[in-house]
Formats: C-alpha cells, structure tokens, sequence
C-alpha cells in the first residue's frame, strides 16, 4: 500500500517512538477513514491523517498532555464533536522521538 508523504512521516514518527521502546514489532497498522488506525499490542493506540497524529491517552493523562502548545483533541470531520480520547499532537512533539515514545508508552497502559 502507497501511502501519501504526510501519512508515511506521521507512521516512521510512530514506528520510531515503538522502537525507541524496544516494541517496534507490537505496533500494527490498519487503514481507517483516509488515514492509518495503528495499535500496540492489538490495542487501538494512535490515528493518523496526513495531516495529524492523534494519540488515544486514559482520561487521567490527557489534561496533562492537553498544557503543551499546539495539542487539541481530534474533531474528525467539521461540526463533529472533539474526541474524548485522542489528542492530536504538534508537529515537534510527534518529531521528538523520546518524547512521542513516553507518550506512546502511557497509550499502551491505558
């Protein structure tokens, strides 16, 4: 499967933080909607878009998440509401590796 520019950088971003982790090999990917539903040890764990990398965080983490600049909860499509359990990350945040992967981390507990 081809995939666009933007939606094959938010996946290396992905497969990086997994492999700085050590678990390059529990993290799976399966298109949804246009984009990329990907899951960490068979556990719905991230979605993105060309545009986004949404990570899904327990409730007790997202305000935590939610006090770095550039995070939003994901709204699918216009006029949609907000997520209640993904969070779109900025461009630097899923672009540093260690960080994306402690993140990526407290995903997979949840």
């Amino acid at each position: 499967m081809s995939l666009p520019p933007d939606l094959a950088a938010r996946r290396r971003e992905l497969e990086d933080a997994a492999t700085h982790l050590g678990r390059p090999h529990a993290l799976r990917f399966r298109p949804m909607f246009g984009g990329l539903m990907a899951y960490l040890d068979e556990r719905p764990c991230a979605w993105l878009t060309p545009g986004a990398l949404a990570l899904k965080l327990p409730p007790a983490e997202q305000p935590v998440l939610l006090r770095i600049a550039g995070t939003a909860r994901l709204v699918v499509k216009p006029g949609a509401a907000p997520s209640r359990h993904y969070i779109v990350l900025p461009a630097a945040l899923s672009r540093d590796t260690a960080r994306l992967a402690g993140w990526l981390a407290k995903s997979a507990r949840h």
